[in-house]
């Protein structure tokens, strides 16, 4: 296999520092708001679920312990390698590794798909998403879980960090296309601060970074994001 899949969009966080971004899967959403609106739409019990851009497979559990049968799709080989370690012990669970664009799975044979943060970030991901209308049965939802730059803490570090970067041309790409929109509050709540400054230096370039650490105390960060959500 080849280290990274063809066509991959690179995940700079993720891909250079697995277990520090690990620290941030453990801080993100501590409510379950995510989880708890997803569910609200469209139940996994008994589903099958396909998790887009799994990483280390750390929501694949999760999933696991009410889906029919779980299946990751990572690019990055070392990643797919470790969700595969993280979730040996659980038969329901499959890790494949393969691109949003190029989905490792069959026509209409999943029922549910989850991608956190992962390749569907708006203009550009349109062979994923006819990926997603080729894979995901009828009847079958598909949630993407992204930022929301107009509001927040969060969403102000973020547009300092990614200036170019349009939200409302984003939110368009996603409505003309047949998707709904969610906005919801989450937040980031840190065990530790260390573990803080640690994920925020992995996910803004150091003079953002620098300036967060210095102007932000404690460990929780207020943070907006979209749940865009189709049922196909």
């Amino acid at each position: 296999m080849p280290r990274i899949a063809t066509g991959a969009t690179p995940s700079p966080n993720i891909w250079n520092n697995p277990a520090t971004y690990e620290l941030e899967n453990a801080a993100v959403d501590p409510d379950g708001v995510l989880e708890r609106a997803m569910s609200e739409r469209r139940t996994w019990a008994g589903a099958r679920v396909l998790d887009v851009g799994c990483g280390t497979g750390y929501h694949l559990p999760r999933f696991a312990a009410d889906a029919a049968a779980v299946i990751g799709v990572e690019p990055h080989r070392g990643l797919a390698e470790q969700a595969r370690r993280r979730c040996a012990g659980l038969a329901n669970v499959e890790v494949r590794q393969g691109s949003a664009q190029a989905l490792p799975v069959p026509d209409a044979s999943v029922d549910v798909v989850h991608a956190r943060w992962a390749y569907f970030f708006g203009p550009g991901c349109e062979p994923g998403l006819a990926e997603l209308s080729r894979v995901v049965r009828r009847g079958g939802t598909a949630f993407v879980i992204d930022n929301d730059a107009t509001r927040s803490t969060f969403g102000r570090w973020f547009r300092a960090a990614f200036p170019a970067y349009d939200p409302e041309a984003v939110q368009r790409f996603w409505t003309v296309r047949g998707w709904s929109r969610t906005p919801l509050d989450i937040r980031w709540r840190f065990e530790r601060r260390a573990d803080f400054e640690a994920v925020v230096r992995i996910e803004f370039r150091p003079e953002v970074a620098e300036r967060v650490i210095a102007e932000h105390a404690g460990v929780e960060v207020d943070y907006a994001v979209n749940l865009w959500w189709r049922t196909f």
